[in-house]
């Protein structure tokens, strides 16, 4: 047969946020005249979609409408630092502060509110744009509670930072507390493999993740298929060269990228496993979601014909190579067996 086809899987785990020093965020919340709400951070949006999750989380703790959540300006001369986007630490970092700064920011509108109706702050709820006290007929919309809130002297307004408590690694044993959240991951790749001309075809990626607790699930989902996709680039395809210090893939011509016809199916499976530390119980799932990718892939091509890959990217030429390899050692050695 041309081609053969092979399972391969892989597990991973990773630290999230920043590694062995402490990690901060810095976060104002509002809640804004007519039940709007404003979250000022130094977040930075680089495509992840961390805005559409801290309005999520915003809306949530305050009781606000989603859509009526404005993440303000993240110039760090007027917003408080939020720092870098990476080492999977957005949802993370920025989410557990922005919900803290947002539970403040509800907290101060519920004891107004409390007290003008008299009654316990335990029993109010928020939620959808409006408040309301439980067993009574209390109901008002958010926009109503924040003018009440004003003519009374408050303005319901939030702030709160935080940070990891981590160490660095001791330099004879190796001990300490590198991070502070860890996640887990899982995944099976399923290939083809063209004996004839060294192509490696993935079919689908079974993939399962444990990501804390999963903000946007939608979101989540996209994070692990661009995660695969990107390993599968460089594991197949991405091939970076120097010549004399000068790169000699300077285009797309030789650098070569997954299209859409290199995407396999992914099946994603989202493990819900709360942090316990955080006061959202998220995690992260960035980078995570490409590490298991590659040796998955790997051990599949060597399920299919029988051969280790042991420098990326597995191109068609390599793979070729090796099966060449292994089936001249496999005569020789079953000429050596016959003498």
């Amino acid at each position: 047969m041309a081609r053969k086809r092979g399972r391969g899987m892989a597990a991973c785990w990773y630290g999230i946020a920043r590694t062995a020093t402490v990690d901060r965020a810095a976060a104002w919340a509002e809640i804004d005249d007519g039940g709007s709400a404003k979250i000022v951070t130094g977040v930075t949006e680089i495509g992840e979609g961390i805005l559409t999750v801290l309005a999520q989380i915003a809306a949530h703790e305050m009781g606000v409408k989603p859509e009526h959540v404005v993440i303000g300006d993240n110039d760090t001369a007027r917003a408080p630092e939020a720092s870098h986007a990476g080492a999977s630490r957005q949802t993370y970092m920025i989410g557990n502060v922005v919900a803290l700064a947002s539970r403040e920011a509800r907290k101060r509108l519920v004891e107004v509110i409390a007290e003008v109706w008299d009654v316990d702050v335990d029993l109010i709820r928020t939620g959808n744009g409006e408040i309301w006290a439980e067993n009574t007929n209390h109901r008002i919309t958010m926009g109503e509670a924040v003018s009440t809130a004003k003519n009374r002297g408050v303005v319901p307004v939030g702030s709160a930072t935080f940070g990891t408590d981590t160490t660095g690694l001791d330099p004879v044993d190796g001990s300490g507390r590198p991070w502070q959240a860890y996640v887990f991951g899982c995944q099976v790749a399923e290939v083809e493999v063209d004996t004839v001309t060294g192509e490696v075809q993935v079919l689908g990626i079974w993939a399962a993740h444990d990501v804390g607790r999963a903000v946007n699930p939608q979101g989540v989902e996209g994070q692990i298929e661009g995660g695969i996709v990107q390993a599968l680039g460089q594991g197949l395809m991405e091939d970076f060269k120097l010549d004399g210090g000068h790169t000699s893939t300077s285009g797309f011509a030789k650098y070569i990228l997954p299209t859409s016809l290199d995407v396999p199916r992914v099946n994603s499976i989202i493990i819900e496993d709360p942090d316990p530390i955080g006061p959202l119980g998220v995690k992260g799932i960035g980078e995570p979601a490409m590490v298991p990718t590659i040796p998955a892939v790997m051990n599949a091509i060597y399920d299919a014909v029988g051969v280790r890959i042991l420098h990326l990217p597995a191109t068609p030429e390599k793979v070729l190579m090796a099966i060449r390899e292994k089936s001249h050692r496999e005569a020789y050695m079953a000429a050596q067996a016959a003498e």
